[in-house]
């Protein structure tokens, strides 16, 4: 039976595990909100779902920066907004680095790196998660860092896990049965690894109070709402105690 300090790595969703995205989205939606008194009166759940049933059709081979300036002008309409310029919505797309981390991500992963090499797995860009790691998660050290960019496909196909199994073997010479993924979202994530790969293990990070969470089944080897609380599990498993 696996323990949580049997494993040697962990790979991550970064944008709504690590990254309190949307927190983030909402606080770029602003300036956009401001059109009118109706929208600016929206709800932060309200805008959330209006942009998410956008934002799930994907082009395939598209970066996310552009994925969410594309939204943009297509959420403006969609809220009776005037359109923005091209600017605006590239802006918005070059939003993505600057969103804010959750309060207990930082910390949580210092205290992880001590027991595991770290390896997000994102279904964003290259520059943009090179943003996020040079500012909300610039106090912490990933070993590797893989992205749609460089796969070509997004989460949840079948070959953005192949490809996390392939580079760690390829840079750390470990076996992806020593791999925990650890994530938020059901769909883009632990569905997928448990439907393709059933043999690896995942833990949930729940993030209560999340509005975007799928209904349905959920799947998962460890259950946790933070990150932080997942540190401190490995701590006292670590020391010996009970998880």
């Amino acid at each position: 039976m696996s323990t949580l300090t049997s494993f040697k790595l962990l790979s991550f969703d970064v944008y709504g595990t690590l990254i309190d995205w949307e927190t983030g989205i909402w606080l770029a939606l602003q300036p956009l909100l401001q059109c009118t008194p109706s929208t600016s009166s929206l709800t932060k759940e309200q805008v959330l779902h209006a942009f998410h049933d956008l934002e799930n059709v994907k082009t395939p081979g598209a970066l996310y920066s552009e994925v969410l300036a594309s939204v943009h002008p297509r959420l403006a309409e969609k809220l009776g907004c005037a359109g923005p310029t091209p600017e605006q919505s590239r802006q918005f797309g070059e939003s993505v680095g600057m969103w804010p981390a959750f309060p207990d991500t930082v910390d949580a992963l210092q205290r992880l790196s001590k027991f595991y090499k770290l390896v997000p797995l994102s279904n964003v860009d290259n520059k943009s998660i090179a943003q996020t790691n040079a500012q909300a998660l610039a106090a912490v050290t990933f070993d590797a860092v893989l992205t749609a960019e460089d796969i070509g496909t997004w989460k949840p196909d079948r070959r953005n896990f192949e490809y996390l199994f392939e580079q760690v073997e390829e840079r750390f010479g470990i076996q992806k049965r020593d791999i925990l993924h650890t994530a938020v979202s059901q769909f883009h994530d632990h569905h997928p690894m448990h439907k393709f790969f059933p043999e690896q293990k995942t833990a949930w990070i729940v993030r209560p109070g999340a509005i975007m969470e799928v209904e349905g089944e959920k799947k998962w080897d460890w259950k946790f709402d933070t990150m932080g609380e997942m540190a401190e599990a490995v701590e006292r498993e670590a020391a010996g105690g009970k998880v």
